[in-house]
C-alpha cells in the first residue's frame, strides 16, 4: 500500500511543500516513485513522518531531529521511550503553565492587576484572592459583590497600596486598643469597628449595619478568617465581632 504525496500531506495535516522540503534535505525521502516519477509513501515512511512531527511539535531543529531518527543505536522502542519522556515533560510544563494562566484569570476577575512583584509590595504576605474564590461562592450573586468587582477593577497599585495603609493603620490602633483593656462595648472600641465598617464601605461596597454584623460573626466561626484577624492579636476577631454587634446595636436602635 502506497500513498500520493498529497494523500500523506492530508492525513498528517502538512503542505505538499513541507513534504518535498523533507525530501530534498534527505529526511524523509519517500519509499517509492509511481511510473510518472511521482512520490509514493508507504507504511514505514508514514511512522518516519510521525516521529518527525512529533520531535518538531516539541521544538527540535530539523537537524537534531534527523540525527535522532538516523541514530544507528537507536531502535523504535527507545524513540518511543524518548517521546514518552518528552512528552511526560511537556505536560508538566503545560500544566504549570497553565496554573499561572488560571491564576492570573483569577487575579484578573477580582480587578487586582499587579505584577508579582508589585503584590509583594502592596500586600507584603498576604494574599489578596486569598478568599476569592468563597466570596464569590457566597456573595456572587449579590449588588454588593457586583459593585466590589466594579470598584476594585478601576484600582491602580497606588490606590491598593493606600487601601493596605489604610488596614495596616486600623490593626495597629486596634491591636493598641486591646492592650490598653478597652471592652468591646466600649466607645473607642465601637468607633473603631465603625472605621471597619467605613473602611469597606469606601473602598468595595455600601456596607449597611446588618452586613457588617454579619461579617462580625464569619470573622470568629470561619477558621481562616478568624487567624486572620487573631494574627494581629490573640483574640481580635472575637473582640472586633464583639465591637462591630454592640456599634450596630447602637447605631440602629
Amino acid at each position: 500500500m502506497s500513498y500520493s504525496v498529497g494523500q500523506v500531506a492530508g492525513f498528517a495535516g502538512v503542505t505538499v511543500r513541507t513534504l518535498h522540503h523533507y525530501d530534498d534535505i534527505g529526511l524523509l525521502v519517500p519509499g517509492g516513485r509511481s511510473h510518472a516519477g511521482h512520490r509514493r509513501y508507504d507504511d514505514a515512511d508514514l511512522d518516519r513522518l510521525q516521529r518527525i512531527l512529533f520531535y518538531r511539535e516539541l521544538g527540535f531543529p530539523l537537524e537534531d531531529v534527523a540525527a535522532l531518527l538516523d541514530d544507528p543505536a537507536a531502535d523504535p522502542r527507545a524513540h518511543l521511550r524518548r517521546q514518552h519522556e518528552l512528552l511526560t515533560a511537556r505536560i508538566e510544563q503545560l500544566q504549570k503553565m497553565a496554573a499561572a494562566v488560571e491564576h492570573a484569570m483569577e487575579a484578573r476577575e477580582m480587578g487586582i492587576n499587579l505584577t508579582p512583584e508589585e503584590r509583594f509590595e502592596v500586600f507584603g504576605d498576604k494574599d489578596p484572592e486569598r478568599y476569592a474564590e468563597e466570596a464569590e461562592q457566597r456573595w456572587g450573586g449579590t449588588e454588593a459583590y457586583a459593585e466590589s468587582q466594579r470598584r476594585a477593577a478601576r484600582y491602580t497599585k497606588d490606590d491598593w497600596k493606600r487601601l493596605q495603609a489604610e488596614v495596616d493603620d486600623w490593626s495597629e490602633r486596634y491591636t493598641g486598643l486591646m492592650a490598653a483593656g478597652e471592652p468591646p462595648a466600649g466607645d473607642a472600641a465601637m468607633a473603631m469597628a465603625e472605621e471597619h465598617r467605613q473602611h469597606i464601605g469606601r473602598w468595595f461596597y455600601d456596607c449597611a449595619y446588618e452586613t457588617h454584623r454579619c461579617l462580625g460573626e464569619m470573622y470568629v466561626s470561619d477558621e481562616r478568617f478568624k487567624a486572620f484577624y487573631d494574627a494581629m492579636r490573640p483574640g481580635l476577631a472575637e473582640h472586633l465581632k464583639e465591637a462591630i454587634t454592640a456599634n450596630a446595636a447602637r447605631q440602629t436602635a
